[in-house]
């Protein structure tokens, strides 16, 4: 009799970890290509069959250029996807207070002429330190600097941040946001 229940047991680990280890996820993966192609391959954003990025995730950007994206407090590297955190320092620590000092600094030395009030997701990260947004205030913060080094009319750039910007979330949950990527895409097409 004990000898039935251990064979018993041993098979039913095996089915159960053929069925839940590879038929579950085989099946959810193809499911999810059948309806949700892009999404399933990572929301890639491609350009000439080349993947520049994703929508979900955001990437550095330090050429004045371009519009700067939210800090990212993954490690070791900016944007590390398999990294994904915050900071998790708190209002008071030394070591945030620091880092937003030292954002507002490389701000104001890359455009010293805007006097406008710096919006906060400019000097600060994001819950998951991943996110491709900046809010519609950080990209007009941006856009005189931009508009210049790009030869630019500041109403181009406006322009162009009105044609990027996201709505709420079925017109009532969120904020409006920007994606960086798609708007530094955009601008590097619409050359002067």
């Amino acid at each position: 009799m004990y000898l039935e229940q251990l064979k018993t047991s041993i098979l039913a680990i095996l089915v159960l970890s053929v069925v839940t280890g590879l038929g579950y996820p085989l099946a959810m993966t193809g499911l999810s290509k059948v309806l949700f192609p892009v999404q399933a391959e990572g929301s890639l954003i491609m350009k000439d069959g080349k993947p520049l990025g994703s929508h979900l995730i955001g990437q550095p950007f330090d050429d004045p250029k371009y519009f700067w994206s939210r800090i990212s407090a993954t490690s070791p590297a900016a944007y590390n996807a398999s990294n994904s955190s915050g900071s998790n320092l708190g209002p008071l620590n030394p070591a945030l207070l620091a880092a937003v000092q030292g954002r507002i600094d490389t701000l104001k030395k890359a455009d010293p002429n805007n006097r406008m009030p710096i919006p906060v997701d400019l000097v600060t990260s994001s819950a998951s330190g991943l996110d491709p947004h900046i809010t519609p205030a950080a990209a007009l913060y941006q856009v005189g600097r931009v508009a210049r080094l790009r030869g630019l009319s500041e109403s181009e750039v406006k322009d162009l941040i009105r044609r990027y910007t996201e709505s709420r979330f079925g017109g009532l949950l969120g904020e409006p946001t920007v994606h960086v990527l798609e708007l530094n895409l955009a601008l590097d097409a619409r050359k002067p």
